[in-house]
């Protein structure tokens, strides 16, 4: 099982980021996918999450109407898209597999103001 992500970078204030998460070695259309976030001093916390199939999709609330998680399962991958970032977005960006338990690299994502 891999996870491997790519993306992010620093943005400024108002910016937008588009996260990817390519997956490998498991039936990836099964599994609900997560993208989780930890910044500096704080513990690791969900943005969003989405079913297998891409028919269910939950939102943190700090991430509704900003953020928007997707997945394209001939591809293997799960994205991030984050527009109206804001300072406090400044983190590690993870993404998360749930059945295989497994966990992307890390993207580190940083907006300045």
């Amino acid at each position: 099982v891999q996870l491997v992500q790519s993306g992010g970078g620093s943005v400024q204030y108002g910016g937008s980021v588009r996260l990817s998460c390519a997956a490998s070695g498991f039936p990836f259309s099964i599994y609900g996918m997560s993208w989780y976030r930890q910044a500096p001093g704080k513990a690791r916390e969900l943005v969003a999450q989405i079913s297998g199939t891409g028919e269910i999709i939950d939102y943190s609330d700090f991430a509704k109407g900003r953020f928007t998680i997707s997945r394209d399962n001939a591809k293997s991958t799960v994205y991030l898209q984050m527009n109206s970032l804001k300072p406090e977005d400044t983190a590690m960006y993870f993404c998360y597999a749930i059945g295989p338990a497994r966990w992307g690299q890390g993207t580190q994502v940083t907006v300045s103001s």
